[in-house]
């Protein structure tokens, strides 16, 4: 490589990220952010499955509810079974 090559600007830029990166504490900012990053996602996804939970659940009982009511208007109890 000339001397010339190194003032390109991808020449430059992919030497100051190496330097970056080989940098310790680079390194743990780095580190240190995935960890946070990983954290946050799966609190995240945490939230989001227990609301579907939740949302799964209240429909279920607005629909059991509403059955019963039929049942009931109908003169049976949905908790009784038939005989026939």
């Amino acid at each position: 490589m000339a001397l010339d090559d190194f003032l390109e600007p991808e020449v430059a830029i992919a030497v100051a990220v190496t330097a970056a990166v080989s940098a310790p504490p680079v390194r743990k900012v780095l580190r240190r952010g995935v960890v946070y990053g990983l954290a946050g996602l799966l609190a995240a996804g945490d939230k989001v499955s227990s609301a579907a939970r939740e949302i799964a659940q209240k429909a279920q009982q607005a629909a059991a509810s509403a059955t019963e009511e039929a049942a009931t208007e109908n003169g049976k109890s949905a908790t009784q079974p038939q005989t026939a």
